[in-house]
């Protein structure tokens, strides 16, 4: 199947869970995550309407946003580094990965500097993994507190990754885990901060994040095929 086919499957394959939880398929959004992926095949998946671009690097965004221009919402996922925030906050629609007080200042400066306000995501190591970034969940609200304040940041929402499972269902108590930590910030109404988006899920469990409440699934390998390299 090509590029086309795989955006449509995964797309059914999105309203059916939406339509099992009891959600509109309208709520949830399809990231096509692009890294190592050649720019031919990005192109395929901007031109068959796919809603958002995932870059994990700074550097590699950079290169291909400068060939294939600003179609949709580029996003990134990956972890990002202080001194990269400048190029950051200039290349990208929303940032994923924040996950620290001082990555958040820096943020905030480079955008107020770039005369914009900066959706982000705070990132949430649910299952305590040292190979992943992420603050724990007990940890999620302090940070949102502080960081509330800062003018030219928007705290949007909560991103994760839980572990690799061969059974999707296993991936099940991250995801919902995640959508009740967010509830429990939202009840404290904090104010300027809106946490609607959800971003968990990617191609081997993203039917089980939309059933749980996601509002962005990150899928690479369903639309692009395994990875070059």
């Amino acid at each position: 199947m090509d590029v086309a086919d795989n955006i449509r499957l995964v797309r059914d394959r999105i309203a059916a869970a939406s339509r099992r939880a009891g959600r509109s398929p309208a709520e949830v959004r399809l990231m096509a995550v692009t890294k190592t992926v050649d720019d031919e095949r990005i192109r395929e998946a901007i031109a068959a309407g796919v809603e958002i671009i995932g870059e994990n690097y700074v550097q590699e965004a950079r290169r291909k946003r400068e060939t294939l221009g600003r179609n949709g919402e580029w996003h990134l996922i990956g972890h990002l580094q202080t001194n990269k925030a400048k190029t950051a906050v200039r290349l990208f629609d929303m940032i994923h990965s924040v996950d620290r007080p001082e990555l958040a200042a820096e943020i905030d400066r480079r955008a107020r500097e770039a005369g914009r306000v900066m959706p982000i995501l705070i990132e949430v190591n649910l299952a305590g993994e040292a190979s992943k970034s992420g603050l724990p969940p007990e940890a999620a609200g302090a940070l949102i507190r502080t960081i509330a304040p800062l003018p030219n940041l928007s705290v949007a929402g909560l991103m994760t990754m839980p572990p690799w499972f061969d059974d999707p269902e296993a991936a099940r108590p991250f995801f919902r885990a995640l959508r009740e930590l967010r509830d429990r910030i939202a009840a404290e109404e904090i104010p300027g901060v809106n946490l609607g988006e959800l971003s968990m899920g990617m191609t081997g469990d993203y039917t089980v994040a939309v059933e749980e409440g996601a509002t962005i699934v990150r899928v690479g390998r369903g639309i692009f095929g395994e990875r070059s390299r």
